[in-house]
């Protein structure tokens, strides 16, 4: 497996990989001056055969535009062995979670996703694609998180709540009422700021 974007997200995927005893091939960057990371080797253009694949970016517009324009790859899901996952929860191709990790039962978390370290998803949400919920972040049950979104570190938000697409919510914001695409959201509680 390759992990695209050499950069400190990649270090936590790369070591979520050795944890699972992955084989990671090495890293893939554009920035040539990266030759090593963490004692794998940094190429700059993707190899001629087909590839299994993880986006290392924690950039969720980047990470939709690279999944876009990439061609023959097998993209992988990593999930850090001390989770805990529930077996009625659905992840995701290309997604990555992270240590201490809650999801619990019937959630669905969408492609490409990070949920990030000690981060809590609760029963029945719906996370969708390219959304990062960062580090202890707690959505409640039945929550739905737009494509692209980004739930800040430290982030609420209250049970049954709607949160649309391509929306920042602010570190420590609490999300009591449904947010509407575009928006960002700080304070508590909430309040729309964009």
């Amino acid at each position: 497996m390759y992990l695209l974007g050499a950069s400190g997200h990649g270090k936590v995927i790369a070591e979520i990989a050795e944890a699972n005893d992955s084989t990671i091939e090495g890293f893939i960057d554009e920035d040539k001056s990266k030759k090593m990371l963490l004692g794998y080797n940094v190429i700059h253009e993707f190899p001629k055969q087909p590839v299994e694949l993880i986006v290392s970016i924690g950039n969720n517009t980047i990470r939709k535009k690279i999944v876009g324009k990439t061609k023959g790859v097998s993209y992988q899901t990593l999930i850090h062995p001390k989770t805990y996952i529930s077996q009625r929860a659905v992840i995701a191709e290309g997604t990555v979670i992270m240590a201490g990790v809650s999801i619990n039962s019937c959630a669905t978390i969408g492609r490409h996703c990070i949920i990030n370290t000690n981060a809590s998803v609760d029963h029945d949400c719906i996370i969708g694609d390219y959304v990062h919920i960062s580090p202890n972040a707690a959505l409640a049950g039945n929550v739905t998180v737009g494509e692209g979104t980004h739930i800040g570190i430290g982030a609420c938000v209250i049970q049954g709540i709607k949160i649309g697409k391509w929306c920042t919510i602010g570190a420590g914001a609490v999300i009591i009422k449904d947010v509407s695409d575009g928006a960002t959201v700080v304070g508590n509680p909430g309040r729309i700021i964009k």
